[in-house]
């Protein structure tokens, strides 16, 4: 080859590989550089700042669907099923440490059954285990370990178990809080979170469908208690409002009206029902004590401040109670006649209010029987009847209202819509007596809760929150309406409003006493 062949040849290898070079440089930034991508229209567009810019080997379009699935179960978790979901009904400091009860329920969303289950519950150091219900639970090391009980080992298809609680007292809320994030459920001794186990010590975020909350309070309602629910009656052991539906009166009583009456007002009930959710007012009139209807007391001013308490609950729309309130007296036998003509004069006069609702003996104490209780309710609830067909009437119960288990062996004959008093006050009354409310409604006896505090039985002792809690989870497990004792400003621990606050409507939260702040949240649902 001549020379001036060898140079035109050299130069057109250097011209291609010159060419070529450019070409995979080219291909090279648009094939692995991380900074461009294209828009839908196909044009370049910068994504350098994405937080998904990540350099992986291109999925196939299958691994791609696998993958997409995978991440949309993870992020839609309502999609689990089967979880647990904790949540905190009430906490309270004490001793610079936080107590708090802790509620749990499994929700199993899933075609088949779920045997063999455990929550496991990671705590913070310096946390100790007080008590627990309806599992077996103990503190192992970090770790809150419960376990079934003999009723509820097994969770059928589409359904869920609740009801299971544990009191706990941690170092700090914040402690409590991260409780609430670090429950995980074991089914058949392996951890389980939705459709496959995950990694030991990872979590599940849970949110819970609408239907499944139910710690939240009901939607507020529009219109007044009494317009949407109207005429009350008793179903069973539940209260039944026009349409037939479960409902529940909350609310709260009057301390005595002779005494207090500055508070039977229609501002002060406004206030009850606007700001804290009540819709029922309970009036507390005493028979025998200082000024009592049956003794020393004016009879027209007392009748009228029922009837001013009627009428105010009557055009703000709620349910009222009107108290025939024996306590010293010992014996509804006692004042019978004098009850009688009240209870005559009353039904008459409230024939047509739809809203009224009758207590007939408030707390027979000293020894008085059941029989007697009964043989004066027999001739107390015709004469009720004789005006008032339907009205719902309260029978009063042996030893301060707590007998009811001896009222459901022989309950009074005859009478639609009667129930059955019980009286709780938290820190003095606990399992003993709510066991008996459990086997009076056993034995279908309707039980209504027509005074409470939480506080002790003589009313201005320490408050027994932890007792308070437990009896709130009996209420509301089997739909019991309430009155809590007492609306006044008297010096004691059940009184709603701070001895120091002369208002008689329009509190706010600092015009409150401890059990007044206590009670408004637990009728919100903030406790």
């Amino acid at each position: 080859m001549s020379d001036v062949s060898s140079k035109k040849t050299n130069k057109l290898l250097i011209a291609i590989i010159a060419v070529l070079t450019v070409v995979i440089v080219a291909l090279a930034i648009v094939l692995f550089s991380g900074d461009k991508g294209k828009d839908d229209s196909g044009n370049i567009t910068d994504t350098s700042n994405s937080s998904e810019a990540t350099v992986t080997d291109a999925p196939t379009s299958e691994e791609a669907t696998t993958q997409a699935e995978k991440q949309e179960e993870k992020e839609e978790t309502g999609k689990l099923d089967c979880y647990v979901v904790l949540s905190s009904s009430n906490s309270w400091e004490n001793n610079g440490k936080m107590n708090a009860q802790i509620d749990a329920q499994i929700i199993n969303d899933s075609g088949s059954e779920k045997k063999d289950w455990e929550i496991r519950i990671k705590v913070a150091q310096g946390t100790t285990l007080d008590s627990s219900w309806n599992g077996n639970c103990t503190l192992e090391g970090d770790i809150i370990k419960i376990k079934p009980v003999e009723y509820n080992g097994s969770i059928a298809a589409a359904s869920k178990i609740s009801d299971i609680g544990i009191i706990v007292c941690a170092p700090t809320k914040a402690d409590i809080d991260e409780m609430l994030k670090n429950g995980q459920l074991y089914i058949g001794g392996e951890l389980y979170a939705g459709y496959e186990p995950v990694a030991e010590g990872t979590q599940a975020t849970v949110e819970t469908k609408d239907d499944e909350q139910e710690s939240k309070p009901a939607k507020a309602e529009t219109g007044t208690p009494f317009d949407n629910h109207g005429k009350l009656s008793v179903k069973g052991t539940d209260i039944v409002d026009k349409n037939g539906k479960k409902y529940q009166l909350k609310g709260v009583s009057t301390h005595g009206i002779a005494w207090f009456p500055d508070y039977v007002n229609k501002d002060a009930f406004k206030t009850f029902r606007d700001d804290w959710g009540v819709n029922l007012v309970r009036l507390a009139m005493y028979t025998d004590e200082n000024s009592g209807y049956c003794t020393d007391g004016d009879k027209t001013y007392l009748k009228g401040l029922v009837d001013k308490g009627v009428q105010s609950a009557t055009e703000l729309g709620m349910y009222v109670i009107v108290d025939w309130h024996i306590l010293h007296d010992l014996n509804p036998q006692v004042y019978k006649d004098e009850a009688k003509k009240f209870f005559e004069e009353m039904s008459s006069k409230y024939k047509d209010y739809e809203n009224v609702i009758y207590e007939i003996c408030n707390e027979p104490n000293g020894g008085t029987s059941w029989e007697d209780v009964k043989s004066y309710a027999e001739e107390i609830i015709p004469i009720i009847r004789a005006n008032s067909p339907d009205a719902i009437i309260i029978v009063g119960t042996p030893n301060w209202s707590q007998d009811v288990d001896v009222a459901a062996n022989n309950p009074v004959k005859g009478y639609d819509n009667i129930m059955y008093a019980i009286h709780f006050y938290a820190a003095t009354h606990t399992d003993g007596i709510r066991n008996k409310v459990t086997t009076a409604l056993s034995a279908g006896l309707p039980v209504f809760v027509s005074e409470f505090s939480i506080c002790d039985a003589s009313g201005n002792g320490a408050i027994d929150y932890n007792q308070a809690s437990l009896w709130f989870d009996l209420i509301e497990k089997h739909n019991l309406s309430y009155a809590a004792w007492n609306v006044s400003n008297k010096d004691e621990t059940s009184s709603l409003i701070k001895a120091s606050c002369s208002k008689t409507s329009g509190w706010s939260e600092n015009d409150l006493s401890e059990t007044g702040v206590w009670l408004r949240n637990q009728i919100l649902g903030n406790n």
